[in-house]
């Protein structure tokens, strides 16, 4: 009851400064607002650049908070400030593009004249999310998530399809009429040549190694215990065939796990969408990467070995069996899969299904942002 008071408090608090920035006039102008990175994204560059073109001035906003809630004070109070910088921009500018949860968005009385636009950073989902893993091992406890107005305040949020929509509504808590189908703008870089060759060469002049056999990506979704994880890492590398195939493993940023094998390459200095250039097995579990790769034609692998628990830590938002590739808990098998048959037909259906758009992604997410910015007023 104490840490939902000082909660309320706080929140109170934040409104009430907030409506000093009120007052100032509100500018043609997009701020953009993401925890995913302290660098600014891929989809922020390509929306921004595509909002630049046509006038409106973009304010990038990226900044996470390290360690969350167990950061330490230097870091919580940094980001204090930094929360002071998104509410002055929130309250001058007419559209707000997230691709996160952010705090000061959910919690603040906005200006009619903002809108805000949640087109999250995954273009397909595979694990639960927000509302839908409240009180689950990784979730936040309902009533914190209450108080704190977890994901409210979007005015329109973007999706992949309608399939996506659906999950989407649950996590968010948000009703179907908020919900528009566009696809993140990075996806038009999985067809663009000059992206796709100019990457490819910067990884091969890094990584020399890749050119000379096929190359497997496992790319596994964070988990908050990872001793566990890192027996498992360590099972599939034991059963890898690198007489035959490279294998770049890509942690989350989050991870501690190290690696200290030669053959096995840690990669820490492109993104894994970076890696799909010169993919050629994707090798995931409950990660969203496994949209990305299937719209390249990169066939996946699903190693699972926790399979049997994961759905108590945290839970699936979509039928597993489904899937397009093949699912293993042994490391042995799904090594042995690598050479088995590959169904690439049923790869391609199941990706058109859920990604209704993969052309020219850019442009039609940013007009429809634009036609937003001119439908309000201050």
């Amino acid at each position: 009851m104490l840490k939902t008071l000082i909660l309320k408090i706080f929140i109170l608090a934040m409104n009430i400064i907030y409506a000093l920035f009120k007052l100032l006039k509100t500018e043609e102008k997009v701020v953009m607002i993401s925890r995913q990175s302290n660098e600014v994204n891929d989809d922020f560059k390509l929306l921004g650049k595509e909002l630049e073109n046509s006038g409106m001035k973009v304010v990038y906003l990226c900044r996470t908070l390290d360690g969350g809630v167990n950061s330490t004070l230097f870091t919580k109070v940094m980001y204090g400030f930094h929360m002071f910088t998104q509410m002055y921009h929130l309250a001058t500018s007419k559209v707000c593009v997230l691709d996160t949860y952010c705090l000061v968005v959910s919690i603040l009385k906005h200006k009619k004249a903002l809108q805000v636009v949640q087109i999250w950073h995954t273009v397909g989902k595979l694990k639960q999310f927000g509302w839908q893993i409240i009180g689950k091992g990784e979730g936040s406890s309902e009533t914190i998530a209450t108080v704190m107005k977890m994901h409210e305040n979007y005015d329109v949020i973007y999706c992949a399809g309608e399939e996506y929509k659906q999950v989407l509504m649950e996590g968010f808590r948000a009703p179907a009429e908020k919900f528009r189908i566009f696809t993140l703008p990075r996806i038009d870089l999985l067809t663009d040549e000059n992206y796709i060759n100019s990457t490819r060469e910067k990884i091969f002049a890094k990584y020399p190694v890749l050119k000379e056999k096929p190359n497997v990506v496992y790319a596994p979704t964070f988990r908050k215990k990872e001793d566990e994880f890192e027996k498992y890492l360590k099972e599939f590398i034991n059963a890898f065939n690198f007489e035959k195939y490279n294998l770049i493993v890509k942690l989350h940023p989050l991870s501690k796990t190290v690696v200290a094998d030669e053959r096995v390459i840690m990669d820490n200095e492109f993104s894994t969408f970076q890696m799909f250039t010169c993919t050629d097995k994707l090798v995931s579990d409950y990660s969203c990467v496994v949209y990305e790769a299937g719209i390249k034609g990169i066939p996946l692998y699903f190693y699972n070995y926790d399979m049997n628990t994961y759905e108590n830590v945290r839970g699936l938002a979509i039928d597993y069996n489904v899937l397009p590739g093949y699912k293993e808990q042994n490391a042995k098998k799904l090594v042995e899969s690598f050479e088995k048959p590959y169904d690439y037909e049923y790869l391609n259906s199941y990706i058109r299904l859920h990604i209704e758009n993969i052309k020219d992604c850019t442009r039609k997410m940013a007009a429809d942002i634009i036609s937003l910015s001119h439908n309000q007023s201050s």
